[in-house]
């Protein structure tokens, strides 16, 4: 059985009928984004659990081997990363098991969701894609898709709704990387909405709206 990663964990006041899974970028950890759970807005009674998993620690050779959370080296920056796959696909792994989790504490799987920040969007790619069961969405945020030429998307994933927000001034993820993402998903049959925000690489409070947004929608839906 996977380990499961550690994680800071926002449960809602009421029991949990919603799950969100946010990824952390690199160098990061889960509680990167848990101060922005509260300023989502999100109404009590969606009843939505947030995960915000850590990260392992290990070598990144772009920043000289210094050892730090990270969901998978990365070897060389250009348009497309380099980076360690088999990292990456175990990262994907680790997030099934938390979504396994969320279906036995009673979320069913198509109300999770899943949402990553730069690297942790590029796992989400790979492991909402080829999860087994249908879910609710995946935001993908200032990320990229790094696994797009190996991955073989799960049938039950078709139709998966995408959220891409990226910046137009990115210098760490430039947006034609998010770009490419676009075009990889559609090709995979899949429609992603597409939002762009004159901001690096970084979360605005323009999108912070938007994001409250879909999972107001996504989770307000009768399950």
């Amino acid at each position: 059985m996977t380990d499961l990663l550690p994680a800071v964990e926002i449960e809602p006041s009421s029991p949990a009928k919603a799950s969100v899974i946010w990824l952390h970028g690199l160098g990061a950890d889960g509680h990167d984004f848990e101060s922005i759970v509260p300023a989502l807005g999100l109404p009590e009674e969606l009843a939505v659990r947030f995960v915000l998993p850590h990260a392992p620690s290990m070598p990144v050779t772009v920043n000289n081997g210094y050892v730090m959370p990270a969901w998978y080296d990365i070897i060389r920056f250009g348009e497309e990363r380099e980076y360690n796959h088999a990292q990456l696909l175990e990262s994907a792994k680790k997030v099934h098991a938390l979504i396994d989790r969320e279906i036995e504490r009673g979320v069913p799987s198509h109300r999770i969701l899943l949402a990553g920040f730069s690297q942790g969007g590029a796992v989400n790619f790979e492991a909402g894609l080829t999860y087994p069961k249908p879910l609710a969405g995946i935001l993908a945020l200032s990320t990229y898709f790094p696994s797009a030429a190996s991955i073989l998307p799960h049938r039950a994933q078709v139709g998966l709704p995408i959220q891409i927000y990226h910046g137009t001034v990115d210098p760490v993820v430039p947006i034609q990387m998010a770009r490419n993402a676009r075009r990889h998903l559609e090709r995979f049959g899949l429609v992603p909405e597409f939002r762009t925000y004159v901001m690096g690489h970084e979360v605005c409070m323009e999108e912070l709206g938007d994001i409250a947004a879909v999972l107001k929608l996504c989770f307000g839906r009768q399950s």
